[in-house]
């Protein structure tokens, strides 16, 4: 039997409407039982973080248990801003776009509360790792720190460690999709005038819009 297809995202950043232009290109078919997972960063520095968190809660409402969301670094700084736990420096994550985008549509709803609190930090197949930022080589996976999930990039990129399947990983922005042996990063600067990349990760596809 034929494993069934599944779609990686990278960072879209507010970009909604390169989401939106991707999700109508990548031919992801969910009455097929084909996944999508999304990668993390959502928010900060594009135009429309509201409108790319609002259109990824429909998807995972509306194909339940076939669209898998992942936290990014700046998904966990912001839920730390809206409680009171963390003062951010606005303008260098990005952060005062996305009030902005929240501003022209308030009060804040629970839908958006209840998305960012659960997150997830990992998702695994039998082939794949998805991750926002990368893993800590030499830890197993159930044990990585949420730091790391998040966050690591130089000692995660520079590693040749086998992790024994291939991770998929955005956080570190690049021109191309960085894919060599075991490693997969869709981070393609689509908030910096780059593009928004998928990959369709049993065949290899890239497409970017």
């Amino acid at each position: 039997m034929t494993a069934h297809r599944i779609f990686a995202i990278g960072d879209i950043h507010g970009c909604r409407a390169k989401l939106d232009r991707l999700m109508e290109v990548i031919d992801w078919r969910p009455e097929k039982h084909e996944e999508l997972v999304f990668l993390g960063d959502y928010i900060d520095r594009g135009p429309d973080s509201f409108g790319v968190v609002e259109t990824v809660i429909e998807l995972k409402n509306r194909y339940r248990g076939l669209v898998t969301v992942l936290k990014g670094n700046h998904e966990h700084m912001f839920i730390n801003f809206i409680t009171g736990r963390e003062d951010l420096l606005l303008n260098a994550n990005g952060v005062a776009w996305t009030m902005r985008s929240y501003n022209q549509n308030s009060p804040f709803p629970v839908s958006h509360l209840e998305f960012y609190q659960n997150l997830l930090l990992y998702y695994e197949t039998d082939a794949h790792i998805f991750v926002h930022a990368g893993l800590r080589p030499g830890v197993p996976v159930n044990v990585q720190t949420e730091q790391d999930f998040l966050w690591i990039r130089d000692d995660f990129l520079a590693s040749e460690y086998d992790f024994g399947k291939t991770v998929v990983f955005g956080h570190t922005p690049f021109k191309e999709p960085y894919i060599i042996p075991g490693r997969a990063g869709l981070d393609t600067g689509a908030v910096f005038g780059g593009l928004l990349t998928c990959l369709e990760v049993l065949e290899g596809r890239l497409i970017s819009v």
